[in-house]
């Protein structure tokens, strides 16, 4: 179900969570301090419960930062604190890589985010970025390799279908 551009997962007749799906992609410039001003269209995609604070975190299989509202970041946690086991060796191995290099981001009073130096250039961040709005997240990539990032998907049709096409419930039935 889909109300004012936020997900609600809906299960047992009740609300297990809120999610935000955020949409567009914006270009910003980093300045010498790692600040970036944070685009007011996603500001105003953001639950009315976090829209200042966030966690930002290496992703997991690309070369880019993931940026998480609060909300969602605790949604995260709830997820992997679900399925850990902190005293399982491998378990523990996962949280630490996990939470490697996670860092809280609060806007200042002219919206913008200070980028720990140390992500920008685990990632490759120079001078400008583009912030790509994805399904709970927003991803922060160095401008140079978004812009590849759509060569390497040649065939998104098939990829769409692949994915997708037999998932989907044939509404021509009912």
């Amino acid at each position: 179900m889909v109300i004012c551009g936020k997900l609600l997962y809906i299960s047992a007749n009740f609300i297990l969570c809120e999610m935000s799906t955020f949409i567009g992609n914006h270009t910003c410039k980093v300045d010498s301090k790692g600040r970036i001003l944070f685009p007011s269209a996603f500001k105003k995609q953001m639950p009315g419960t976090a829209q200042d604070s966030f966690v930002v975190k290496k992703d997991i299989f690309e070369k880019c930062l993931v940026l998480y509202s609060m909300d969602e970041w605790e949604r995260q946690n709830k997820l992997i604190r679900s399925r850990i086991n902190p005293y399982n060796k491998e378990h523990s191995k996962f949280l630490r890589s996990f939470y490697r290099g996670t860092a809280e981001l609060i806007l200042d009073s002219n919206n913008r985010m200070l980028i720990p130096r140390r992500l920008l250039e685990l990632v490759g961040i120079k001078k400008e970025i583009v912030l790509a709005g994805q399904y709970g997240k927003i991803e922060i990539w160095p401008k140079e390799s978004y812009e590849i990032l759509d060569e390497e998907v040649k065939d998104f049709p098939a990829l769409a279908e692949k994915l997708m096409g037999s998932s989907l419930i044939d509404t021509k039935k009912e």
